[in-house]
C-alpha cells in the first residue's frame, strides 16, 4: 500500500470523541508494532485498522501520547483492546537534530495545488488589478523587472499575488430526471484574453430547457509574488520579486494567500454528504488518476465540506442487458424494453481526504484506491456503502 498520512496537534485532540466509532481491527493487526523510517499515521492505521479515518480515536485512548504528530522510528506502539500507546519506555522526547518524526502528509506532491491554486467568484476577477505594460516594453516580464499595473489601490510596499485563470466550473441540469447535475470545466484556451470574454456571461446561455446553469468558480494558478512601488490613480507600478514564469500583459493581482491550507489535518467521516457531489476534474492527469493525487470535487463550503473530511469514491454501475429472460428480437424484450435492461450496484474505488476548500469546489488528496478513479466518480459515507 503506498504510503499515505494526516497529522494532528495534541491541541485538538480534546476534539475528537465528535468522531466516536467502534475501530475495527484487521485480522493481521499485532499487539505490538515499532515504528519504521517512511511510516505515516495514516499507513500505519490503514495497515491495521478497518477504516484508516479513525485512527484519532485511538490516541485519545492513550493519554500517555502528549502528541501523536511526534512519534518517532524506533517508537513501540502498543495496539489493539482500543488503545495505542508508546512502548513500556513511555513518550521518547527527542532534541533538535536528531532523528525526525514520521512525515506529515508529503506536502511535495500537492504543492500545486495547496499553494499555487485557488478557486475564485466572479465579484473577485471582476475587480482584480491588470498587468497593462510591462518594463521598456517587453512582451514578457521576470523578477527584478518592472510591471505596470491598472486598477490597483494599494500602498507602496505591498505585496500581491501574480495570479492567471486556467479554468471555470460550472453545472447544469442532466438529461435524465434523478440524474446527478452535470458539472464541466472549461479551459482557459477555449476563451479569448479579455475580462469581458473571460467573466462568465449571465443571460439567455444561462438558462437551457433543463433548467438553470450554475456558475461554480474560476480556477486560479498563483505563479509569483510582485511588491508595490508606486501608487496612483490609473497606472501604479510593481517589481516582480519572484515569479515560476514570465508575467505578460493581461496577468491579474490578487491579495497574497498567507495561509492557503490547514498545518494539520483532522480525518473524519463527514456528517452528511451532499447529494451528487461529484469528481470533476484532475491535477495532472487526462482519464484517470490515482493514490496521493489531486481531485476536484463538485461541492464546497456552502454545502458545508470541510478540510479533513473523508469520502469513499465509487463509480456508478453499468446498465446491461438481461439476454437470459429477454432475449435479442424477443416479444418479451419487444414489448418490454426497460425491464430488458438491468442496473448493477455501484463499485467501490477508493477513498479521498479534502485538503482545501472553496465556496463551491473543493480539492480532495486520493489515499487509496483498488481500481483508478474516473471523472463523474461519485463521493459516499465511507462508513456505509450505497
Amino acid at each position: 500500500m503506498l504510503k499515505k498520512l494526516l497529522a494532528v496537534c495534541a491541541a485538538t485532540l480534546f476534539t475528537l470523541t465528535v468522531y466516536a466509532a467502534t475501530v475495527e481491527w484487521n485480522d493481521h493487526a499485532p499487539d505490538r508494532y515499532t515504528v519504521k523510517k517512511g511510516d505515516t499515521l495514516w499507513s500505519i492505521s490503514a495497515r491495521f485498522l478497518k477504516q484508516p479515518w479513525h485512527w484519532p480515536e485511538i490516541w485519545q485512548d492513550n493519554p500517555r501520547i502528549a502528541n501523536p504528530h511526534l512519534i518517532y522510528p524506533g517508537d513501540e506502539l502498543v495496539l489493539r483492546d482500543g488503545h495505542v500507546g508508546v512502548g513500556d519506555s513511555g513518550p521518547h522526547v527527542r532534541a533538535s537534530g536528531g532523528e525526525a518524526a514520521i512525515a506529515p502528509i508529503p506536502l511535495s506532491a500537492l504543492k500545486q495545488w495547496l499553494k499555487n491554486t485557488r478557486i475564485v467568484g466572479e465579484d473577485t476577477l471582476r475587480d482584480a488589478p491588470h498587468v497593462v505594460g510591462l518594463e521598456e516594453n517587453r512582451l514578457r516580464s521576470s523578477p527584478g523587472q518592472l510591471i505596470y499595473v491598472r486598477g490597483l489601490s494599494a500602498q507602496p510596499g505591498t505585496r500581491l499575488a501574480l495570479v492567471r485563470p486556467l479554468g471555470r466550473y460550472y453545472d447544469y441540469p442532466p438529461e435524465s430526471a434523478g440524474a446527478p447535475r452535470e458539472v464541466h470545466r472549461q479551459e482557459k484556451d477555449a476563451w479569448h484574453d479579455s475580462r469581458g470574454q473571460i467573466l462568465w456571461r449571465h443571460g439567455p446561455n444561462e438558462f437551457t430547457f433543463r433548467g438553470n446553469t450554475r456558475f461554480l468558480g474560476y480556477e486560479m494558478v498563483d505563479f509569483g509574488v510582485a511588491q508595490v512601488t508606486r501608487s496612483a490613480a490609473d497606472v501604479s507600478s510593481a517589481l516582480v520579486t519572484s515569479s515560476d514564469f514570465e508575467v505578460r500583459e493581461g496577468d491579474y493581482l490578487l491579495p497574497l494567500d498567507d495561509k492557503p491550507y490547514d498545518d494539520h489535518y483532522l480525518p473524519h467521516a463527514p456528517d452528511a454528504v451532499p447529494a451528487n457531489m461529484r469528481v470533476i476534474a484532475f491535477s495532472d492527469a487526462f482519464n484517470a488518476v490515482g493514490p496521493l493525487q489531486v481531485v476536484a470535487l463538485s461541492r464546497g463550503s456552502e454545502d458545508g465540506i470541510g478540510n479533513g473530511q473523508t469520502f469513499a469514491i465509487y463509480q456508478d454501475g453499468a446498465t446491461v442487458k438481461d439476454r437470459t429472460d429477454y432475449p435479442d428480437s424477443s416479444m418479451r424484450k419487444f414489448f418490454h424494453p426497460k425491464d430488458a435492461k438491468a442496473k448493477l450496484p455501484p463499485e467501490f474505488v477508493g477513498h479521498v481526504m479534502v485538503f482545501r476548500t472553496f465556496q463551491r469546489v473543493s480539492y480532495g488528496l486520493v489515499m487509496d484506491a483498488i481500481k483508478p478513479v474516473h471523472i463523474g466518480n461519485f463521493l459516499h459515507d465511507p462508513d456505509s456503502t450505497p
